[in-house]
């Protein structure tokens, strides 16, 4: 009991910078937080990763909203995002899967973005900087390239790729597949269970409330949500046009990974920002953390945050400069 309102408590804890509320995107509820506006006429715009939540932007969000205007959203299924907070009574996770199905066709990098330029849309962000973490970043780019007058810049965190290892993709789909499909519904009630999920892909152990926080958000993802993006962002084709997209991006795109990060290895990042035009010509379109994993907001906000800035100080002076 102690255990879950801890997590609730993390998970709405950034309500008092703003504006907390659900908002319909193409027939799906979507949950998001808006912080209060400022002088800047940049919207933060931060895309989380598969199976996490909004909720780990909040660091963030804490060091950079008295300067920018943020805005945290969960994705189609995963978070509070979703037609109900947990399965319905009686139905295990595929069945649960095959009745979510009916809510959308697909859960590719494609439809999330769709939803993500909607969300911008609706809310009337004109000028937004996706800042997307792992497959979030993924979903970022393709946002930019959906609407590339809505979006400005790209931020990549612990995302890269483009490169398709055959063993490796199947063996992460088998486990997440697994992993998905024989969660129990009271896998969130195991506290014990979080010490485990703080240590999980980063450089040091997470306060165990982000443990927590991982457990918490692997248990109410929507199975089709979870399977679907997990495979319809893995295949061949698709990791193949990542590459693709990066390259037609005229806005800037930067790339921050975590120099210890086991999931997303620095060369991936370095590999996937080496399509993006900025690379060639100034060779500075990617940056690395110290002491990082997998999950930089919440293991170094400080300097991921110190990072951001620098980045949209150095865009704007771009910008200010004669042609």
């Amino acid at each position: 009991m102690i255990e879950d309102e801890a997590v609730e408590l993390l998970a709405s804890e950034g309500t008092r910078l703003g504006m907390v509320a659900t908002i319909e995107i193409q027939g799906f509820p979507h949950r998001y937080e808006l912080s209060a506006p400022t002088d800047s006429p940049i919207v933060l715009v931060f895309v989380h990763g598969w199976l996490l939540s909004r909720a780990y932007w909040q660091p963030l969000v804490d060091r950079l909203s008295a300067v920018h205007q943020c805005l945290t959203y969960d994705l189609r299924g995963f978070g509070e995002s979703q037609r109900q907070a947990t399965w319905p009574l009686g139905l295990d996770a595929a069945q649960s899967a095959a009745q979510s199905a009916t809510y959308s066709a697909t859960y590719s990098l494609e439809a999330y973005a769709s939803d993500l330029c909607l969300l911008l849309r609706q809310l009337k962000i004109d000028n937004a900087w996706l800042v997307g973490h792992s497959l979030g970043g993924s979903i970022a780019l393709w946002a930019a390239d959906q609407a590339p007058d809505q979006v400005a810049g790209v931020i990549c965190v612990n995302s890269g790729g483009g490169i398709y290892l055959k063993e490796e993709f199947e063996r992460f789909r088998a486990v997440g597949q697994f992993l998905i499909r024989s969660r129990p519904r009271w896998l969130s009630q195991v506290s014990l269970l979080g010490f485990p999920l703080a240590w999980l892909n980063v450089a040091q152990p997470l306060p165990l409330r982000w443990g927590k926080q991982r457990l918490h958000d692997l248990a109410v993802a929507e199975p089709a949500a979870a399977l679907g993006a997990l495979l319809e962002s893995t295949t061949e084709a698709e990791v193949h046009r990542l590459p693709q997209v990066v390259a037609r991006l005229r806005q800037p795109v930067q790339f921050i990974a975590g120099a210890n990060d086991s999931m997303m290895e620095p060369k991936y990042v370095h590999h996937l920002a080496s399509f993006h035009p900025a690379f060639e010509c100034c060779g500075n379109n990617v940056s690395e953390l110290p002491n990082c994993g997998h999950l930089s907001m919440v293991e170094q906000p400080e300097a991921l945050a110190a990072a951001i800035q620098m980045t949209l100080a150095k865009y704007a002076q771009s910008a200010s400069l004669p042609a």
